[in-house]
């Protein structure tokens, strides 16, 4: 007869942390890639395809502002998809937010032009961008939650460190598709046709990634945090209620950790117009700065796993700050050179700040920030404290922009604004929970009478 299996063994043998890695990194890239498309496409060729030739500047503004529509929906997406997250569980926000991107993205690349149905065009692309804004509030959170809990103990860092490799996969897929497209149809096959290829193409990232969502089984420790409430073991589910009373400060450090983000909105976005805009008289070459973009994502995805595999060991809060030191450090640095002209200099500190340093809190934030919460409200706590400081850090650019005040040599502003951002997001790491590593994943983030119970349960006296 066999040994009966204890709990905590059969927890064990119910992860699939490998499984839960790859879903995870698979609808990551598929977010970016669709995420970076839209952004290339709006630049590139939305203003005429979409608005009025008429319109002349006023289309390119209008296209870009559609770029910015997703970050307006993702807010209030993060109590929704948080809410069904906790409720229901993990699969069903990876499975939904997967077919909620994949399918807007396939649509855009079907819609019809101004020119064909007129004012309709871009309404509904507006509503497609929504849609997309919708399932990114949940994408990285539940990814990040599933790949968190089916994780062991002691790996949940590198297990859900390869959300960020998505991201930064699906950056470097973006412009591989679409750069060559532009460079070999001629303007008038790119504008009939040709850009609704890349956005076609993302079905195939959404069959890929659907086929392995599909099969990935619920997670251990929801599965057993759903049964107790079912037993009357703890209350009945209502996440949003129990994380706003017990939790709201580690939202709240959430929120404020995001500002991170700011950093690479600044590289990806800000940067890239500082040095090639005929306003700041630079006019570094716009492929120079394409190249970079490609070899720090390229970089990031082999350092990522490291930094994450380090905060294993020695914990977070080492690698999270560090990171941000030596990110306020290298933005400066970053910005002096494109402000010299010096494009080898740049080139080196911006693969240096954007695929080493900054990977180093990009590499640690998914598990450092689902160390916050417990189980109950894990999905929700993440969803919402990140899409709430990431929308600030999407209005990176424009703050840049204005600190500028068109003359090249504010870039120290720029650099102290950043440096800012670095602060606030440290003093909210600094001050979180210590040695979140070493707890065991169905002992983190006590609720406000749990912490009570465990106080008054502790001999005076004893720590």
């Amino acid at each position: 007869m066999d040994a009966p299996t204890s709990p905590a063994a059969e927890v064990e043998q119910a992860r699939t942390p490998g499984k839960a890695a790859l879903a995870a990194w698979s609808g990551s890239a598929l977010e970016y890639y669709d995420l970076a498309i839209y952004g290339t496409a709006a630049a590139l060729v939305f203003p005429e395809v979409f608005f009025p030739e008429s319109d002349g500047g006023a289309g390119t503004i209008a296209a870009l502002a559609t770029f910015g529509v997703a970050y307006v929906a993702r807010p209030f997406g993060s109590f929704l998809m948080g809410h069904i997250g906790d409720r229901v569980g993990r699969k069903a926000v990876m499975v939904g937010t997967l077919l909620l991107m994949g399918v807007s993205t396939f649509l855009i690349g079907c819609l019809p032009t101004y020119d064909q149905v007129g004012l309709l065009a871009p309404a509904l692309l507006v509503v497609l961008r929504l849609l997309q804004g919708l399932s990114a509030a949940g994408e990285q959170a539940g990814a990040n939650a599933m790949s968190f809990e089916h994780a062991p103990d002691d790996r949940r860092g590198f297990f859900t460190s390869f959300t960020l490799g998505g991201t930064q996969g699906g950056q470097v897929l973006a412009p591989a598709i679409f750069l060559p497209l532009a460079a070999v149809l001629p303007e008038d096959q790119l504008l009939s046709w040709g850009w609704r290829v890349p956005f076609l193409l993302s079905a195939v990232l959404l069959v890929v990634g659907f086929v392995i969502r599909r099969s990935l089984e619920e997670t251990p420790e929801f599965r057993a945090d759903a049964a107790a409430g079912a037993a009357g073991a703890r209350p009945a589910r209502t996440p949003l209620r129990e994380l706003f009373a017990d939790h709201w400060p580690s939202v709240l450090r959430v929120f404020f950790a995001a500002f991170v983000a700011m950093v690479n909105t600044m590289f990806q976005v800000f940067a890239l117009s500082f040095a090639t805009s005929e306003d700041y008289g630079i006019e570094i070459s716009g492929t120079t700065m394409l190249w970079l973009a490609i070899v720090a994502n390229l970089v990031a995805i082999a350092t990522i796993p490291l930094w994450a595999r380090l905060s294993d060991r020695v914990g977070r809060k080492p690698v999270f700050l560090g990171g941000l030191v030596g990110s306020a450090v290298l933005v400066t640095a970053f910005l002096g050179a494109i402000a010299a002209g010096d494009v080898p200099l740049l080139f080196v500190l911006g693969v240096a700040l954007a695929g080493v340093v900054y990977s180093m809190p990009n590499a640690v934030w998914p598990a450092t920030y689902a160390e916050y919460f417990p189980t109950s409200v894990r999905l929700s706590g993440m969803a919402i404290g990140t899409q709430f400081g990431f929308a600030l850090a999407g209005f990176t650019p424009t703050i840049a922009g204005a600190l500028m005040a068109g003359e090249a040599d504010n870039w120290w502003r720029v650099a102290a604004f950043a440096c800012g951002a670095c602060v606030v997001s440290g003093v909210a790491v600094l001050t979180g929970p210590r040695a979140t590593h070493l707890v065991a994943t169905r002992d983190l983030g006590p609720t406000r009478a749990e912490r009570s119970a465990r106080a008054a349960a502790t001999p005076v006296g004893v720590a």
